[in-house]
C-alpha cells in the first residue's frame, strides 16, 4: 500500500493558529498597558545574562523626571501662549492640565514611536491651513534631549499638532 502524507495545511494549521493567539495576546497586553521591551525605556521583565543571572532593567519609575519647557504663539487663545514647563513623573509644571498632558505625551510615544518626530519630507500631506500657531518644545523626555517645533501649516502638521493636544494647546483657527 503506497506510503500517504498528511497535507501540508494541517502542518502549517498549528503554526497559523499559534501566530495569531500569541499576537493577538501581544496586542492585548498594549492595549492593557502591559510593561514591554522597547528601545523607549519601559519596564520588562528581567533577561537571563550568560551567567544565569537576571540583568536588571530600569523600571518606569526610576527613569529620570521628564521636563519640557513649550513656548506657543499665536494659538489664537491669548491665555494659552507664552512658555510653560510640563514635568512628568511625577505630574507637574506651570501647565495647566499637566495629568492631562503627561498621558497625552505617553499616548502619543506609544509602540516606540517618538511624539516629537518631525514630519519626514517625502510625507504627503493635504493642504489644509490650520492656522498661524506655532510651538516650540525643549527639554528632556524618556532621557533624551528634546528640542521639537510644531506649526499648523498643512494637514501632517495639524494631526502632528493634535496627537499632544492637551500637551499642546487646541487652537481657534
Amino acid at each position: 500500500m503506497p506510503h500517504r502524507t498528511v497535507p501540508v495545511l494541517l502542518h502549517i494549521r498549528p503554526l497559523l493558529t499559534l501566530t495569531a493567539v500569541t499576537s493577538a495576546a501581544a496586542g492585548l497586553l498594549a492595549l492593557l498597558g502591559a510593561p514591554e521591551a522597547t528601545a523607549a525605556g519601559r519596564a520588562v521583565a528581567p533577561a537571563a545574562t550568560p551567567g544565569g543571572a537576571a540583568a536588571t532593567v530600569r523600571p518606569v519609575a526610576q527613569r529620570p523626571a521628564d521636563k519640557l519647557t513649550f513656548t506657543v504663539t499665536r494659538s489664537g487663545r491669548a491665555a494659552r501662549d507664552g512658555s510653560y514647563t510640563l514635568r512628568c513623573r511625577p505630574a507637574g509644571g506651570g501647565h495647566p492640565a499637566p495629568g492631562r498632558a503627561c498621558a497625552a505625551l505617553d499616548r502619543a510615544a506609544s509602540g516606540g514611536r517618538d511624539p516629537f518626530a518631525p514630519v519626514p519630507g517625502d510625507a504627503v500631506c493635504t493642504m489644509i491651513y490650520g492656522g498661524p500657531a506655532q510651538a516650540r518644545v525643549t527639554g528632556t523626555w524618556h532621557g533624551r534631549k528634546v528640542d521639537a517645533r510644531f506649526s499648523r501649516t498643512n494637514g501632517c502638521e495639524v494631526a502632528r499638532w493634535n496627537r499632544l493636544v492637551p500637551a499642546l494647546p487646541r487652537t481657534s483657527f
